[in-house]
């Protein structure tokens, strides 16, 4: 009986500068729906109109009610080391006058990142939130909108998130950055 022959594999990841360079090449555009996520380039999915809605909802109820105190920032790229740059749907950052014009913001630099998930949700949960777990960043919102809730995962140790709160329509929430941000979930789930 022949046996199998098993082949082995070799991966490559990018870098923060590989995968930046392959946009000024132009083997990336700023078209293309794709995030680094330790070191692979990962192609997302189309927007479905729930989840773009829900993300200018996210800006509209964000923009107006954090002021000052943060920016707001849409689907823009947050570095989290040297292999990944995830884009978030949407973050709230430390207020600076350049407003990041001569690099992405840090880990340091987040107050929240929200995410919000039509189809993503399992791996925004195994995947990306552990990956904001490990580089400290202090708070996740994920919004599921097939499920009609929003899970916040907060106080990151040790690469994972000690706190876990489930919510749901009728509930409200804030950014623990930013207490006095009070939002009822009918704001972010309608």
């Amino acid at each position: 009986m022949a046996q199998a022959t098993v082949r082995t594999y070799t991966t490559r990841r990018f870098t923060v500068e590989e995968y930046h360079k392959l946009a000024e090449v132009g083997i990336l555009s700023e078209d293309d729906r794709v995030e680094l996520i330790e070191g692979e380039i990962i192609v997302n999915s189309p927007i479905g109109s729930k989840h773009a809605a829900c993300v200018k909802r996210l800006n509209a109820v964000f923009s107006s009610r954090v002021k000052d105190q943060a920016i707001v920032s849409v689907q823009d790229s947050i570095r989290l080391g040297e292999h990944s740059e995830p884009q978030p749907d949407l973050a709230l950052l430390k207020p600076r006058p350049d407003f990041y014009a001569e690099e992405h913001p840090k880990p340091e630099d987040v107050l929240l990142v929200v995410e919000v998930a039509e189809t993503s949700s399992e791996y925004d949960r195994h995947v990306k939130i552990p990956l904001y777990a490990r580089h400290g960043i202090p708070e996740v919102w994920l919004i599921d909108l097939s499920k009609g809730r929003l899970t916040a995962f907060r106080k990151p140790q040790r690469g994972a998130y000690a706190r876990i709160e489930e919510t749901k329509k009728g509930d409200r929430i804030a950014p623990e950055a930013l207490p006095d941000v009070v939002i009822p979930l009918e704001e972010l789930l309608t």
